[in-house]
């Protein structure tokens, strides 16, 4: 009969602890030692990708978000179980949720997690760090402003198949240049979040699933959104945790796209983040004389967006998961936490100066 548990300095450790033990040992490995979050990333996630969205692709719904709440319920209804039904002591009770804490903090760690131990944007890219200047912002909001204007169109629908192969294109034009995997499918299979009502209650409009490697959109999202959400959310199957980062190549997915509506939704999607950029940069004239250049449809298209979100929006349980997503981000070592989200214009400016043999690299639409 196979032995099941092994006796150290005599204490009797079952083999599946010292499973756990080695797996643990393994992701703090990974995150410490110098290079090996670049092998994870590099080499190692792609194949894991690979292996659960081509499973996680045969469930037509959200498998990640069902196994996350069946795990919420069970931590919280076993304890009752153990104690009331099977009379067991509290110790071990306690024990046996640890122990499913630490294997499901293994299998996200494994599954994805440890792509946060990659090298960051600049790094993969050699793309060097443009401090933010006035002259150098405000070059920059003038292009903006103008493309923003230019690709305006009133969006009431959007042909979803068209983001998915145009999404397919963009990320297949820049991998080698900017520092991101190829789609590891030909169709990348988005999903619908399960608990779409509860979600938009919190304002999330998409999430990665890590356990599975799938990616789901919130089912309230607005058309005009769904391009952007969908590029940022590949961008994070794809093995990029930053949320500036995957903002950044949202952007790039989208303005690249042939389809007006898909380079409007990319243009807008980062208009929140050049405003707050720039009430912070500006004075309040200059700001103002900002706002006045950007067309009156794309101000109100943008105040009608807010508006339909903060109606579904409740504060409580938004400013709970806030701070839960701060704290988690600022955890895997996104010091800035959601202001991380904001980065994205440091990523643009800096993508926009750089040096004129990074630029001679980069495949351009032509060029394909």
């Amino acid at each position: 009969m196979m032995k099941r548990s092994l006796t150290i300095s005599g204490i009797r450790i079952k083999s599946s602890s010292l499973l756990l033990i080695f797996f643990l040992l393994l992701v703090w490995c990974v995150q410490m030692v110098p290079g090996w979050g670049d092998i994870y990333a590099k080499h190692v996630y792609p194949f894991i990708a690979q292996g659960l969205s081509s499973f996680s692709c045969l469930v037509p719904f959200a498998i990640g978000d069902l196994f996350i709440a069946l795990s919420i319920a069970g931590i919280l209804l076993y304890p009752v179980y153990a104690r009331c039904i099977r009379k067991q002591k509290w110790k071990h009770i306690l024990l046996e949720d640890v122990k499913y804490l630490l294997w499901v903090y293994v299998w996200f760690y494994l599954a994805w997690g440890l792509n946060y131990s990659q090298k960051n944007f600049y790094e993969r890219t050699h793309i060097p760090y443009t401090a933010y200047t006035p002259d150098i912002f405000q070059k920059f909001t003038d292009n903006y402003i103008e493309n923003l204007n230019n690709s305006y169109t009133g969006l009431t629908s959007i042909n979803k198949e068209s983001v998915r192969s145009e999404s397919v294109r963009a990320y297949h034009q820049i991998s080698d240049s900017l520092g991101v995997h190829r789609p590891f499918h030909p169709s990348p299979r988005v999903k619908t979040m399960l608990f779409t009502p509860l979600i938009s209650m919190v304002g999330v409009t998409g999430s990665m699933g890590p356990f599975f490697c799938e990616f789901t959109l919130n089912g309230d999202l607005l058309p005009v959104q769904y391009p952007a959400t969908y590029a940022h959310e590949l961008a994070h199957l794809l093995g990029i945790t930053s949320e500036a980062e995957a903002n950044f190549y949202a952007y790039q997915v989208c303005t690249r796209s042939q389809i007006q509506g898909i380079r409007f939704s990319g243009y807008l999607s980062i208009l929140p983040h050049v405003l707050g950029n720039a009430r912070r940069l500006m004075d309040e004239e200059k700001y103002t004389q900002l706002l006045r250049r950007i067309r009156p449809e794309v101000i109100e298209l943008a105040k009608k967006n807010s508006e339909y979100w903060m109606k579904k929006y409740n504060p409580i349980i938004g400013d709970i998961q806030n701070l839960i997503y701060d704290l988690y981000l600022k955890g895997n070592k996104i010091e800035s936490g959601r202001k991380n989200y904001s980065e994205v214009i440091g990523l643009l400016i800096s993508y926009d100066n750089k040096p004129v043999n990074n630029k001679s690299r980069e495949l351009t639409p032509d060029s394909l």
